[in-house]
C-alpha cells in the first residue's frame, strides 16, 4: 500500500511530505496552482520516495512557479531523484537545488 503524500505552506515554502508517485501526485495536481502561489522553495526533505510521476510533478511546480515570475528551489532534494533526472538526461537548470 502506498503511503499518501501531504503539503503544507510556510511562507513561500511548499513543504511535501511521503511519497511522490503516480498514486500520490492526483490531489497535488488538482491544487497545483494554489500550492504554487508566492512558492519559492519547494522543500523534499520529508520526501520518502520520488517516481517517474513524482519527477514530473516537480518539473511541472517548479514550471508554474517559474510563470508567476518566482525562482524557484528545491530544497532536499535526494541523490536518488538526482539520479533519475541523470538517467532522463534532464538538464540540470531544470530541477534548481538549494545550496546552503
Amino acid at each position: 500500500m502506498a503511503e499518501t503524500l501531504t503539503w503544507s505552506r510556510e511562507d513561500v515554502r511548499l513543504i511535501l511530505r511521503g511519497e511522490l508517485d503516480q498514486e500520490t501526485v492526483g490531489a497535488l495536481w488538482q491544487q497545483r496552482n494554489a500550492a504554487m502561489a508566492g512558492v519559492t522553495i519547494i522543500d523534499l526533505n520529508a520526501v520518502d520516495r520520488v517516481d517517474t510521476s513524482g519527477l514530473a510533478m516537480l518539473l511541472h511546480l517548479v514550471h508554474i512557479g517559474q510563470q508567476g515570475g518566482n525562482r524557484i528551489n528545491l530544497d532536499g532534494i535526494s541523490d536518488k531523484l538526482t539520479t533519475l533526472a541523470k538517467l532522463y538526461n534532464l538538464p540540470a537548470d531544470l530541477l534548481p537545488v538549494t545550496t546552503s
